[in-house]
């Protein structure tokens, strides 16, 4: 039988994974399998970077955090994954698909957006839109256009008003 310090250290493990899974808009699953400590270290400053975090934690305690919320990650939990949670829906899915390119030992398995769960294909379709800096800058470069043209028109009104 199993110590009770033990036991109770894994139920805040698995409340720990539960809590983080309810607070995160995103969650990406992928096998670190290859990296090393050095590589592992600068996806966690890339990831902490946009506000997400990186975690590793025992599959078995992460199928028992999911299983009360109803999440069915099973056939994916298997051999050694992290885990990458962030409260930007697209942050988590871009910078750990970005350092996948350079990465080849790294590979995205499954992830969850506002509660969908999304597999590989749809993780990279998510990970080629735009950011939300990259689409902000979009919308103002397209409004000063809006802008610019005014300012042309209303110039050329009172220039006719002048005449």
């Amino acid at each position: 039988m199993a110590n009770q310090k033990i036991l109770e250290r894994k139920q805040s493990v698995i409340d720990e994974i539960a809590e983080k899974v309810k607070n995160s808009t995103t969650f990406v699953v992928f096998e670190n399998n290859g990296l090393n400590v050095a590589e592992l270290t600068e996806l966690r400053r890339k990831l902490r970077e946009t506000g997400s975090e990186l975690k590793i934690y025992k599959n078995t305690l992460v199928r028992r955090a999911l299983q009360p919320l109803n999440i069915d990650l099973n056939e994916e939990l298997n051999g050694p994954k992290a885990i990458a949670f962030g409260t930007d829906a697209l942050a988590p899915i871009k910078v750990v698909n970005d350092f996948a390119k350079d990465h080849p030992a790294l590979e995205m398995k499954v992830g969850m957006t506002d509660g969908e769960i999304i597999d590989i294909n749809k993780l990279k379709a998510l990970a080629a839109v735009p950011g939300r800096q990259e689409l902000l800058t979009m919308l103002a470069g397209g409004l000063m256009g809006v802008v610019r043209d005014l300012s042309i028109a209303l110039n050329l009104y009172q220039e006719n008003l002048e005449k």
